[in-house]
């Protein structure tokens, strides 16, 4: 199963030569990007979900020759997972512009100023607490990622370097990360 997971991702893509940017050599420096995973998410989770990943545990095997790449990672609270969202159809991927979450009260915006996974390379990233390590395998929970993805590479949070307490983002995505954190507020009110 590990082998064709690793397989399908290694299927190299990029720009078209015309799309190209030249390099300061004037040959295109964006071309095929292949990477191959360094693991798999493992956990109940079968098909995607907009919702409910923050009581999501999942385990994450990372390849035996992997294992020792591993070490010190104990240390940390939090991990920083970036993941390939390999069930995201090709021709979902060549939207320029949605609605966030599909839903058409939101603004219409470019895929880079969402979170979606409908995007050109569908790679995910989260951020999330690590329960423990045993062998080559970690124990996370909030990760968004079903059973079956390929994890593309995992990174220690480091609140020094990751956290930016005056980041800023716009009115209509505070109010949706505040109902989603608060969903019966509304009710209360």
């Amino acid at each position: 199963m590990l082998q064709h997971i690793w397989r399908s991702v290694r299927r190299g893509g990029g720009l078209a030569a015309a799309e190209a940017m030249p390099g300061p050599t004037g040959r295109p420096t964006l071309g095929p990007a292949v990477f191959s995973p360094v693991g798999v998410v493992r956990n109940a989770v079968k098909e995607s979900q907009m919702g409910g990943w923050e009581v999501v545990e999942s385990r994450i095997v990372i390849r035996r020759s992997l294992e020792g790449a591993l070490d010190g990672l104990e240390g940390y609270s939090h991990l920083i997972v970036l993941f390939w969202i390999d069930r995201v159809p090709e021709e979902e991927r060549t939207a320029t512009r949605i609605h966030p979450m599909g839903d058409p009260a939101l603004p219409l915006l470019g895929v880079f100023a969402t979170r979606t996974q409908l995007r050109p390379n569908p790679i995910g990233v989260s951020v999330v607490p690590l329960l423990g390590r045993k062998g080559n395998e970690l124990r996370v929970r909030g990760l968004d990622a079903i059973d079956g993805t390929p994890v593309l590479d995992i990174k220690p949070y480091i609140p020094l370097y990751d956290s930016v307490p005056q980041a800023t983002m716009p009115a209509w995505a505070s109010e949706v990360a505040e109902r989603r954190l608060h969903p019966l507020a509304e009710d209360l009110a």
